[in-house]
């Protein structure tokens, strides 16, 4: 115990690594799931942009994302299929494949061959977390300890949420949907569910706790790999991922101290008026 407190104290002394040099710039760029996957709590329907104007529209963000001048576009997939998003992304450059609705062929491929990058880096980790899958089941464990009501009138609430995204989005072009997950109203309402299920267990045992927990470990993973692919000196990396991963990315980027957190509001056009 002594030698690991010790070593404890040696960290917290320590310099952070690269602390007299500058920080490279991250972006974290939070979408909505555009292929519509339903994967979530709570499910917003996006109609298809496949469309003439939604491809248009998304043209438009992809430019102006380029104008960060990004060397590193990441993405949600996972860091262990690296060769099979080499290979997407070889077949798009070479006309060979047609984009699929998700923001990962839509922003993140673009992105990366409108720049000429030789690369699209996968960062993320989506493996099963350490336990037992009733360690994490805060859903049966409501209802099994009498607080079924309460799980339904918080899932109501949260497609409720999501079904006013849906109707926002209909009425607005696809930049004002990224300003919409990532400005400060967004970010609460993305963030403070959590706190809701973190409740939902009790003192001997706490499944809602361990999913938040198991959440939050995840996107660290990811942050680690962030570090990894554009934590040099000069790097320029825009993340796209989905916009639940933002508000704890940016935050590990600030908190961290190993990057330059770049707004990606700044990119965005001025917010319009709704069509509808």
């Amino acid at each position: 115990m002594k030698t690991l407190l010790l070593m404890a104290a040696l960290v917290v002394g320590a310099p952070a690594v690269g602390a007299t040099e500058p920080n490279p710039a991250l972006m974290i760029v939070g979408m909505p799931h555009l292929a519509n996957p339903a994967r979530d709590i709570a499910n917003t329907k996006v109609e298809d942009v496949l469309s003439p104007r939604r491809q248009r529209e998304i043209a438009d963000l992809v430019d102006r994302l380029a104008a960060f001048r990004p060397n590193h576009v990441a993405v949600e997939w996972e860091t262990a299929n690296q060769a099979k998003l080499d290979q997407r992304y070889a077949d798009y450059r070479s006309g060979r494949l047609k984009l699929a609705a998700d923001e990962t062929d839509q922003v993140g491929l673009r992105l990366a061959a409108k720049l000429g990058l030789p690369r699209v880096d996968a960062v993320d980790w989506n493996q099963e977390p350490p336990g037992k899958d009733e360690d994490y089941d805060f859903v049966a464990w409501m209802k099994a300890h009498g607080r079924g009501a309460e799980w339904d009138a918080f899932q109501k609430s949260s497609q409720d949420e999501a079904d006013a995204k849906g109707a926002f989005q209909r009425c607005h072009p696809i930049a004002d949907w990224v300003r919409n997950y990532n400005d400060a109203a967004g970010t609460a309402q993305l963030t403070t569910p959590y706190y809701t299920i973190a409740t939902f267990g009790d003192t001997a045992s706490n499944p809602g706790a361990a999913w938040v927990g198991a959440w939050y470990a995840r996107n660290l993973r990811i942050y680690a790999n962030l570090l990894h692919v554009g934590g040099a000196p000069g790097d320029r990396t825009i993340a796209v991922f989905g916009a639940g991963h933002g508000p704890l990315l940016r935050s590990n980027a600030v908190e961290s101290s190993r990057f330059t957190l770049v707004d990606v509001l700044r990119s965005l056009p001025p917010a319009s008026t709704p069509s509808c």
